[in-house]
């Protein structure tokens, strides 16, 4: 990299940070309008004004604030740090290095390679730490993290009405990126619903990946709902349609959840006695 695109990449990450601090400016002058609006008379917003520090605000914490980032954790940066966490990712992310300096926010090294445009080192790094975040999610920390968000339900409700508000968690159809947008899995019907918000419309299913929305649920059982199975059931002047007809519901036998006790080792279904006289008398 020349002196002089090393000049304009230093310019533009300097520019970003005052970008970071305009917008957390922003918003603490919306929260003072609101607190005073909310309570008159009261100096108890004016303390939000006075903090100093958020010039040096962290680049992963800025990018975790930015509208429509609510599903990412903040990656740890010694999870970031640690080479061996970041296996195989040089070979999918380009400018691989240059994005992980912008993610630890330190300063380009002279011998980097050269950077034909600034903003492709943003959509790198922003590539990067989905994909880092993805592995840090099943960490001990970061699962932990993702468990706290769940339980304050900053990731939504299932729309199904008899799922009755279940928190939803982010997952992924894939774990390689540019393939699906991220979806919002429910623990208790088992099923996967895109995201309500346009705003989430455009992230990438891969950040979350396959593994991270089930193994919270190994990890935490306590977090699974307790919810009775209920089953829509089509009717017409209050007659139930059949199965076997057209328009007949298709989901029941998908949605019925048996109880643990009612299935084997195997995950199959134990049969008391007399069903199993009843088909021995099939049989004969």
């Amino acid at each position: 990299m020349s002196a002089h695109d090393h000049l304009d990449l230093q310019q533009h990450q300097q520019h970003i940070r005052n970008m970071r601090a305009d917008d957390v400016e922003d918003e603490e002058d919306e929260e003072e309008e609101q607190l005073q609006g909310e309570y008159p008379g009261d100096e108890y917003g004016s303390d939000l004004s006075n903090e100093s520090g958020t010039e040096s605000m962290p680049w992963i914490a800025w990018f975790c604030s930015l509208g429509g980032h609510q599903y990412f954790a903040e990656v740890a940066d010694e999870f970031v740090e640690d080479d061996f966490n970041l296996t195989g990712l040089n070979s999918i992310v380009p400018f691989y290095k240059e994005a992980l300096e912008m993610i630890l926010d330190l300063e380009p090294e002279e011998d980097s390679t050269r950077v034909p445009d600034v903003s492709i080192v943003e959509a790198s790094a922003e590539q990067l730490y989905g994909l880092i975040h993805q592995r840090f999610i099943v960490t001990r920390q970061g699962l932990q993290q993702m468990a706290d968000k769940y339980q304050a339900g900053h990731f939504g409700s299932c729309p199904r009405t008899y799922c009755q508000s279940t928190h939803v968690v982010p997952c992924g159809r894939y774990d390689l990126p540019g393939i699906e947008t991220v979806k919002l899995y429910c623990p208790n019907c088992q099923d996967i619903y895109s995201p309500p918000s346009s705003r989430y419309h455009n992230l990438d299913g891969a950040y979350f990946g396959t593994t991270f929305a089930h193994m919270l649920f190994h990890m935490y059982p306590e977090l699974v709902p307790n919810i009775q199975n209920r089953i829509y059931t089509p009717m017409i002047y209050g007659f139930k349609i059949s199965e076997y007809s057209r328009c007949g519901p298709r989901m029941q036998w998908l949605r019925t959840k048996q109880e643990p006790h009612m299935l084997d080792a195997f995950g199959r279904l134990i049969r008391d006695g007399n069903d199993n006289e009843d088909e021995d008398d099939d049989t004969k």
